[in-house]
């Protein structure tokens, strides 16, 4: 009975990945990574790590594998399941220096 009621825990699936940028190429299959991943639902958390909301465990599965089908040839891509309660526990953090926004310049007047 344990087993089949976390068949049907929600989930979410975090990818982690460091693509190489060096080529144009590189950047290129950077970009189409971040756009299929984009496709299939998944959101940006930050830079390089985009998440999804799943209703199952089978589902983040399906997800999994499809990001799978779809890894670009170089860099590293990490894939994590982990439980809505698991998710709601994470502690974000921000910078205590606040970020001046830019101000345009000031114009200088003659006489």
């Amino acid at each position: 009975m344990l087993s089949r009621l976390s068949e049907y825990r929600i989930m979410w699936v975090l990818v982690f990945f460091d693509l190489p940028t060096a080529t144009k190429t590189d950047r290129r299959h950077y970009a189409q990574f971040r756009k299929r991943l984009q496709q299939d639902g998944f959101t940006m958390f930050q830079m390089s790590i985009y998440v999804r909301h799943c209703a199952s465990m089978e589902n983040a599965e399906m997800h999994e594998k499809r990001v799978q089908r779809f890894l670009p040839e170089y860099g590293q891509v990490a894939i994590m399941c982990i439980t809505d309660k698991q998710f709601a526990n994470i502690k974000l953090f921000y910078g205590s220096k606040p970020i001046v926004p830019n101000a345009p310049g000031a114009q200088l007047e003659l006489f």
